[in-house]
């Protein structure tokens, strides 16, 4: 690898890193699916003594705080690596760590976790291999992932790409918006159907325990009703809901 090529490579996270200290990038999971992943997380914990619990990309803490009255008595910690978001997740949930998944690794010991929640995470890095490695080190034997993340396979983006629109979630810079609905650059890098994010998940260690599927909040007014009955078939529906435990 050349000089120039090596100094392109070392640019690129601190370009990400930019992209994600800025307050006005998204942060912020919609509540509809924080509720419905926090449930498939109660349940599984429901005979559980005090678990700790992670939120792997815990953003502004919305999605924590919406969770922690469906955990009651579990300790939920908060972990970002952007300074912005934690400073405001720490005004919604009482422990905000920094940390990321690759690099130095999270500041956790080995199987020392009981749940992950990681919400809308997976689509915006680099590394997912390394990223699933991390989780499950932290992880103890049994533990929870609870993974969500959007649907390249979505019902309507089916039927953009038949139009030849760029799928709604996908993009194609960090600078503006081409191809495709929406207003809001948010840097995705990498999309998943549910058999692709069934098969990634199992290959990284875990068994696949349940596959739901949640609407989106961006979807247009009179859709919204469709939107919802697609949940019914999550390979359809707009956001991938998966609980998966370490083996």
């Amino acid at each position: 690898m050349t000089t120039a090529q090596t100094d392109r490579a070392a640019a690129k996270p601190r370009e990400l890193r930019d992209f994600y200290e800025n307050p006005a990038v998204p942060v912020a999971s919609g509540t509809p699916r924080s509720l419905r992943q926090a449930r498939m997380l109660a349940a599984a914990l429901r005979t559980r003594p005090a678990q700790t619990i992670l939120d792997i990309g815990c953003g502004d803490g919305t999605a924590a705080a919406t969770a922690a009255p469906l955990l009651p008595g579990h300790r939920l910690v908060g972990v970002d690596w952007s300074q912005d978001a934690l400073r405001r997740a720490r005004t919604r949930i009482p422990y905000a760590v920094r940390g990321e998944l690759t690099g130095g690794g999270l500041p956790f010991g080995t199987g020392s976790v009981d749940a992950v929640l990681f919400s809308e995470v997976i689509e915006h890095l680099v590394d997912p291999d390394a990223a699933m490695d991390e989780i499950r080190r932290v992880l103890r034997p049994g533990g929870h992932l609870m993974l969500s993340t959007p649907n390249l396979a979505a019902w309507y983006n089916r039927a953009l790409l038949l139009a030849g629109v760029q799928p709604v979630f996908s993009e194609v810079s960090l600078r503006a918006i081409h191809g495709r609905p929406g207003r809001e650059v948010v840097g995705h890098l990498r999309l998943y159907t549910a058999r692709a994010l069934r098969e990634f998940v199992a290959a990284a260690g875990f068994t696949v325990v349940r596959l739901e599927g949640a609407p989106f909040h961006g979807v247009p007014r009179p859709l919204r009703s469709l939107d919802r009955l697609a949940c019914r078939r999550p390979s359809l529906a707009s956001i991938l809901l998966l609980h998966a435990r370490k083996t």
